[in-house]
């Protein structure tokens, strides 16, 4: 694969001199310095590694980054605006869902990438979109709380 000279990532177009074939995540960590996204697994199925491409969740240990070189690419590092955090990041918080802080970054992304596709998720909605995103703390019940607590914030309404 040829290399990368540049990438999209967080809204701004980023210089890199990167072999194509290298992983997302080496290039976002070791590179640009991003490292709110984690190596697990690398295998993908933990969710760790997840960001957004082209605003859908992607595990960046087992893609290249070649292959998403024309494509937008969001970090938790590129949720927050003008200082305030993403409603999503702010529930995880005041939820309690964030413990270890390892699996964190990649649940957030997850749950981002949910609330934009269906900004009123049920239950078992959630719990599928969140399939495949590893907690070692087990808060998954307050993962739940947070996206449902975000999806109400979203709207506009109490929490």
């Amino acid at each position: 694969m040829p290399a990368i000279d540049a990438l999209e990532v967080n809204g701004k177009r980023m210089k890199v001199e990167v072999d194509g074939d290298r992983s997302l995540l080496g290039v976002l960590r070791d590179v640009l310095d991003l490292t709110g996204a984690k190596y697990g697994c690398g295998e993908g199925r933990c969710g760790a590694c997840t960001v957004l491409v082209d605003g859908a969740p992607v595990r960046s240990c087992v893609t290249r980054v070649g292959d998403v070189a024309s494509k937008a690419i969001t970090t938790i590092e590129g949720l927050e605006r003008d200082g305030s955090l993403h409603p999503l990041q702010r529930a995880f918080l005041e939820t309690g869902a964030m413990q270890c802080g390892y699996c964190t970054c990649g649940m957030i992304l997850s749950g981002v990438a949910l609330l934009n596709r269906k900004p009123d998720p049920s239950r078992e909605e959630i719990v599928d979109a969140m399939n495949g995103n590893m907690c070692r703390c087990g808060t998954y019940p307050r993962v739940i709380e947070a996206i449902r607590l975000a999806a109400r914030s979203l709207k506009g309404g109490s929490r």
